[in-house]
């Protein structure tokens, strides 16, 4: 089935018994939103955006207030706040940088992009005793800069500086990433690439965003450390940069980046990660626990030689679907995964039907479900162990952001009922779900029952009907032996089939 332009929004799927049920916070173009498990709007936080939004315990909620000109920066956001639950400001930083752009008062603004985290929890989401505080602590966030670095390019870089601050608002500790330039790895070839034309997203004449990270966190108590492995101490920030394709783990002592993974997968089990986002390591006391979790778009990115899809040496990687990954840091194997072959669909044929090739995220949820955000198509959905839905939401609004249009999710979070105690606990009722064969809009045919006209010489048994799992009518053929090639590749646990 392709892309349809009349579908189901909101919830479509839910068992209330194999979900582990909360709310669940992002952000809609009307602000940031909270609903429960049947997708009811419970709160909205009008005017307030979150890249990402979050919810803390007491029913605060993390995001900004407004976004800096595109054209004077891409994805700067102007502050980052915290409100209560009635929308009363209790804590805000935007004392950054101060900028006069075009038109504009000058004014102090955080430049605050894609990340950050509240102390007392390492990846903000829910993990069991690990809580982000509300009334104090320091928050490390993710934020821009324009910086001329000819060691890295020819060009102006937008480069990604990650900044820790105190709840008065002091910058305690920075780290600029083109200062690091040399420990990614780089090929000559991805250099040279760089040098030319650091992305292919240009602002200001030219300013490049040439790494574009858009996760960090730090790693939290985790067994590796416990066990003697320096690097994994619970202080050190892991990151991962889109544009480059490389997750890390930068120390938070020396700056120096002490974990890599990338740009080159070849000598891993894991095949090519493109275009990441969400890369983190599973806080302790959840399933999975000190395994690294990433949702890996596809899509399009990384440096190196330049080719036919490739002419500058930008986005030379290429891959038409997305696989959630949870792999042991120091094996690099796959512990579990979801990718188009777990998700019931053909690879390389329609693997898109499990594709966001920008923003999307995973959180890994206390009965080792997880919890999906599809972003560019608006999908947030839970995954059993064994790859059953145990909910899905379809976000039923639109918006146009920059020259994106759609109902695209940048990222959201489960979080625990008591964390919003201004509620009480919700009526949790099942949806089945539809049986898209048979389901129609109003004014369309009833489906199956017209004339039947009989072939002679024609066999009807010949063909069966194959059921997917939501009950869908497919025409299959045959069990009979077909001369037509099909490989499952990104599946731990399958074969190709010839």
């Amino acid at each position: 089935m392709g892309h349809p332009t009349i579908y189901p929004t909101g919830v479509t799927v839910y068992s209330k018994d194999a979900a582990w049920n909360g709310y669940t916070v992002f952000t809609a173009p009307q602000g940031v939103l909270l609903i429960d498990q049947n997708g009811r709007e419970v709160r909205l936080w009008k005017g307030l955006f979150g890249e990402p939004a979050r919810i803390l315990p007491g029913g605060f909620a993390l995001g900004s207030t407004g976004k800096r000109s595109a054209q004077a920066s891409a994805s700067d956001n102007l502050d980052l706040v915290q409100v209560d639950w009635n929308g009363n400001i209790v804590w805000s930083f935007n004392h950054n940088e101060y900028v006069e752009d075009p038109g504009q008062v000058p004014r102090w603004i955080a430049r605050q992009h894609h990340d950050y985290q509240r102390e007392g929890s390492s990846v903000g989401y829910y993990a069991p005793g690990s809580e982000p505080r509300t009334d104090g602590g320091n928050t490390l966030i993710l934020v821009n800069r324009n910086v001329y670095n000819p060691a890295v390019s020819g060009k102006t870089l937008l480069d990604n500086r990650i900044i820790e601050v105190n709840w008065e608002g002091k910058i305690l500790w920075e780290w600029n990433a083109a200062d690091h330039f040399e420990e990614f790895g780089f090929s000559e070839a991805a250099k040279n690439a760089i040098y030319r034309l650091p992305s292919e997203k240009t602002i200001e004449g030219g300013q490049g965003d040439w790494i574009h990270i858009n996760a960090i966190s730090t790693l939290g108590p985790n067994k590796w450390y416990d066990g003697g492995d320096q690097r994994f101490h619970p202080d050190n920030i892991i990151f991962d940069g889109r544009n480059v394709n490389i997750l890390g783990i930068i120390s938070r002592k020396t700056g120096k980046i002490v974990w890599k993974l990338g740009p080159d997968f070849d000598h891993t089990h894991l095949g090519q990660i493109i275009g990441q986002h969400h890369f983190h390591l599973i806080p302790k006391g959840l399933p999975g626990e000190g395994n690294f979790l990433v949702f890996d778009n596809g899509g399009w990115a990384g440096y190196g030689v330049p080719s036919g899809v490739a002419p500058y040496g930008a986005a030379t990687e290429r891959r038409d679907y997305s696989r959630i990954l949870e792999f042991n840091p120091q094996t690099l194997e796959v512990e579990w995964q979801y990718t188009p072959a777990e998700a019931g669909f053909i690879i390389p044929l329609d693997a898109y039907k499990l594709y966001s090739p920008y923003i999307s995220s995973a959180q890994r949820l206390p009965n080792g479900n997880t919890l999906i955000t599809e972003g560019s198509n608006g999908r947030i959905f839970e995954i059993t162990r064994d790859y059953k839905t145990a909910w899905e939401y379809i976000n039923p609004y639109s918006r146009l952001q920059g020259r994106l249009q759609g109902n695209l999710v940048y990222r959201a979070y489960r979080v625990p009922y008591e964390w919003v105690p201004q509620l009480d606990h919700p009526v949790e009722t099942d949806v089945a779900p539809l049986n898209i064969s048979t389901f129609r809009v109003p004014g369309a045919a009833a489906g199956p029952g017209g004339k039947v006209t009989k072939i002679d010489g024609i066999d009807p048994q010949a063909t069966k009907v194959l059921e997917d799992p939501y009950g869908a009518t497919i025409s299959g053929s045959s069990d009979e032996a077909s001369n037509f090639c099909v490989v499952n590749s990104g599946s731990k646990n399958r074969e190709s089939n010839s």
